[in-house]
């Protein structure tokens, strides 16, 4: 059966290059980057300080992009025109929202947690906690999944907030999200998903779960770069938060220039800050662009029978697999543990094979939609090849680099 998708191959150069098979860490840049890139050098360069007011052709002004791109990605998780902002990483995004959060009822002192969320996720929550709150940590048992029925247990009348991965990054394993949310409802909390490794590769819809918060990032599966992290707030909910971390683009009247009155935007704009980086919501959009004319859809299906086929070789060959066996649990990554895994991936990367390892889980492949079946067979077959032939050997006491 013909795959249509791998029709786009040819807008991403690197896969002239290499295989490419770390989608989950870097999307694969679009070749339309160069010439959105080369939009933003002409419009600097041609209107200089008016390129806030006034826009080159068709593009929006600078002032009015972080909502245009914010609109070209709500439709890939289903949110609303209007409700989706852009900011530089997620560490910054999550600091806006928790900095806005009202912490102060002394007896909703809980936060909810797994051990298998990423940890810069949880550093910035601790930073922001106030002293009377305490996390509640659910661990995995399995260090694939989180059992759903401990996790709900802990979402208790105590808890104020549950912060958690929709999709876990070590082992691709699909959250329970609208269960999570309506046990949050229930008893009065509130929900923030990561969305990193969910959007652009497993259907999302923020309104249909019903969803509080929700950041994610264009760096992975939307082949949107770095600088690109996307923040949506359930409308209804923004005049509740009052975010400590702010800036002009928040203020209602920014060219007032008031130092005296601060009063926040009551739109999405509401939870901006400062000045954003220009040239990467310039960089972003290509990707996106492409993600909305494939259809997350088609990516999702094509997504699930290649990721079916690895676990299928990698059984075969004997290898633990460190990921969902279900697809209905399982998002695009694919981890399996061969012997020596980490030797066994640096010397994959060395034949131009890109993956990643992470520590106690194993090596990481992940296809994308412009990626051939081939490339799966080829790269299982060489994890093989590699352990036979001893390759292996010259990796295994370098562990200063880990992709």
């Amino acid at each position: 059966m013909p795959d249509n998708l791998l029709s786009w191959r040819e807008e991403f150069p690197i896969l002239e290059k290499c295989t490419y098979l770390i989608n989950n860490s870097l999307g694969a840049m679009p070749r339309g980057v160069y010439d959105s890139l080369a939009t933003y050098a002409d419009t600097w360069s041609t209107l200089g300080v008016s390129s806030w007011g006034h826009a080159l052709g068709d593009n929006p002004t600078w002032w009015e992009l972080n909502g245009a791109v914010g609109d070209k990605i709500a439709p890939l998780m289903g949110a609303p025109a209007g409700t989706v902002l852009v900011h530089q990483n997620a560490s910054i995004a999550n600091s806006i929202l928790f900095s806005g959060l009202d912490f102060s009822d002394t007896k909703r002192n809980k936060v909810v947690i797994t051990d298998m969320d990423f940890p810069s996720d949880v550093y910035v929550l601790r930073r922001w906690l106030p002293d009377h709150m305490q996390i509640h940590t659910v661990r995995t048992h399995d260090g694939i999944s989180i059992d759903t029925d401990e996790l709900l247990d802990a979402i208790d009348e105590n808890t104020r907030l549950v912060s958690v991965s929709h999709v876990l990054f070590k082992s691709a394993y699909i959250m329970p999200a609208k269960e999570i949310v309506a046990k949050a409802h229930r008893v009065g909390a509130q929900v923030v998903f990561n969305g990193y490794h969910s959007i652009g590769i497993i259907p999302v819809d923020v309104q249909e779960m019903n969803v509080d918060f929700y950041i994610g990032g264009t760096l992975k599966w939307m082949c949107g770069g770095p600088g690109g992290v996307f923040m949506y707030v359930r409308p209804d909910l923004l005049p509740s938060l009052e975010p400590k971390v702010t800036g002009w683009f928040a203020h209602k009247h920014p060219f007032a220039f008031d130092l005296e009155n601060f009063d926040l935007r009551e739109d999405a704009y509401r939870l901006m800050n400062g000045t954003p980086g220009i040239a990467s919501l310039y960089a972003i959009q290509p990707g996106v662009d492409i993600m909305n004319q494939v259809g997350v859809e088609n990516i999702r299906r094509k997504s699930v029978r290649q990721t079916t086929a690895l676990i299928e070789m990698a059984d075969a060959m004997g290898y633990e697999v460190v990921s969902p066996r279900e697809s209905q649990f399982r998002a695009g990554t694919v981890t399996v543990a061969p012997p020596e895994a980490y030797a066994v991936s640096r010397e994959l990367i060395a034949r131009n094979i890109i993956i990643d390892y992470r520590e106690g889980a194993g090596i990481r492949i992940a296809p994308h939609f412009y990626n051939s079946d081939e490339e799966i067979r080829m790269t299982l077959q060489t994890i093989a090849t590699i352990l036979e032939d001893g390759s292996w050997r010259q990796h295994a006491q370098n562990r200063d680099f880990v992709t």
